[in-house]
């Protein structure tokens, strides 16, 4: 009896508390490494999951269900983006679940950003045609018309 009474008092605590889910009971998702490389080297890289570094290098993202991407920037560069897809392979009997990225490494080659336009300067108006100068050749005659 007092076995039944233990259960039903834990049951009924346990059924009241809001914190308590069957959620706790599933691992982390698993972590993947990443590889990170650019052209230039030395560029930022970010995921969208948060770790970041400067490449090349390596960071350790949980494998999420869907895939993220990788923002690559550097200063005067034009800032790159690259969608990473991930693969999940199930385990079965004759080895264990793995994930894989693709693609590994993570590789952009940023390009060099424009450089920045002066802003134009409206052109003054030129002043108006001094009269030409005494010229070595002597002015044109007007034109004759021709009679027959």
């Amino acid at each position: 009896m007092r076995r039944v009474i233990a259960i039903a008092v834990i049951g009924a605590s346990l059924g009241g508390c809001s914190s308590f889910s069957l959620d706790s009971f599933k691992s982390a998702p698993p972590l993947v490494k990443v590889a990170l490389e650019s052209t230039p080297p030395g560029a930022d890289a970010t995921t969208s999951l948060g770790p970041a570094c400067k490449t090349p290098c390596s960071v350790e993202v949980p494998a999420p269900d869907a895939g993220f991407s990788v923002t690559f920037t550097s200063p005067k560069f034009q800032p790159e983006t690259v969608p990473v897809q991930v693969i999940r392979n199930p385990g079965d009997a004759t080895g264990p679940a793995t994930t894989i990225i693709e693609p590994s490494p993570v590789f952009a080659e940023l390009k060099p950003a424009a450089p920045p336009r002066k802003p134009m300067r409206p052109k003054k108006p030129k002043a108006a045609a001094a009269p030409a100068a005494a010229s070595p050749f002597p002015a044109p005659a007007p034109a004759q018309p021709v009679t027959r």
